[in-house]
């Protein structure tokens, strides 16, 4: 029972620390940084902290197959493109939207993970999915918010940070044999730095503005909740528990990030947004709990 519940703990903390990505992010644009920079920011200095870890604790390159270094190093990519669209979203939605956008990775992540396995989603991922989807609606406090003015970029770059970031979470639930956790954060943050660097802002490492301003301290909190925990987590967890169910644990994302919002941003929450966060950990534990119930039933009948 404690193996079945460890592995769905660490994709609900992985996501946690992703919640608190976006209030950092606009804390940093609060500052007089571009989101640009400080996403760069993220990745810089979570590649520096990767790099070191590795140094530290492994020292030479996994042994891995050609098809395992195609799954990590698709995985960094699509890692550094959820890092650019989403932070281009934040210059276009207000915090709380842009996180309702990206949230829409669960049902995204549960239909590619049905699409790659050639297989439909199951009853308990549907009705999960539905009470996720009601209580990201709630939440976010969108019901009563005026979108006529909201740009069509933000909406675009919102549902491609979406789709960026399920086939982020589906290749990071391949098991890919030959490679430590450590290693593959490592290749993953550096493949991300590389993506970044080319549609961001990397002039911030040679013209001074990461190190000789304020900027680092935002780069090290994106760099540790945004690259460093989530990924090492993900890489111990998401093989284990599989592309759909990390999609739906993954939800804790939302809640973790209206609370966060409201307190460092002085964000107003209602009780609508309390109901649907409650929804929102309701629909996110279900298939968890049912799973874990089921485990039992199914060792009794084989022995």
């Amino acid at each position: 029972m404690k193996g079945l519940l460890l592995y769905p703990l660490l994709i609900v903390i992985a996501a946690s620390s992703y919640g608190i990505l976006s209030t950092i992010v606009k804390v940093a644009m609060s500052a007089g940084f571009t989101s640009a920079e400080a996403i760069t920011s993220q990745y810089v200095i979570g590649f520096l902290l990767a790099i070191t870890l590795f140094i530290a604790t492994q020292r030479k390159l996994p042994n891995m197959t050609k098809e395992g270094w195609k799954t990590v190093i698709i995985a960094g990519i699509f890692t550094g493109c959820t890092g650019i669209v989403y932070g281009e979203s934040l210059n276009y939605l207000p915090a709380s939207l842009a996180v309702v956008m990206l949230f829409q990775f669960t049902w995204i992540g549960t239909f590619l993970d049905c699409f790659f396995k050639r297989r439909l989603p199951t009853r308990i991922e549907l009705i999960s999915l539905t009470i996720l989807f009601v209580g990201t609606i709630l939440s976010a406090g969108v019901l009563d918010t005026d979108l006529s003015n909201i740009h069509w970029k933000g909406w675009v770059f919102g549902l491609l940070a979406a789709l960026s970031f399920a086939l982020t979470l589906q290749y990071n639930s391949r098991q890919v044999d030959g490679v430590t956790t450590i290693s593959r954060m490592t290749i993953m943050s550096f493949v991300a730095l590389v993506v970044t660097s080319v549609f961001l802002a990397p002039e911030i490492v040679w013209n001074g503005t990461l190190f000789t301003e304020d900027l680092w301290q935002y780069g090290l909190l994106l760099g540790t909740f945004g690259i460093i925990l989530p990924i090492l987590l993900f890489a111990i967890a998401a093989p284990k528990v599989g592309g759909a169910m990390t999609s739906i644990l993954s939800a804790m994302e939302l809640p973790v990030a209206v609370t966060v919002s409201v307190i460092v941003l002085n964000e107003a929450l209602t009780m609508i947004q309390v109901s649907g966060i409650i929804l929102v950990i309701f629909g996110m534990i279900l298939p968890t709990y049912l799973s874990m119930k089921k485990q039992p039933a199914l060792a009794k009948s084989t022995s």
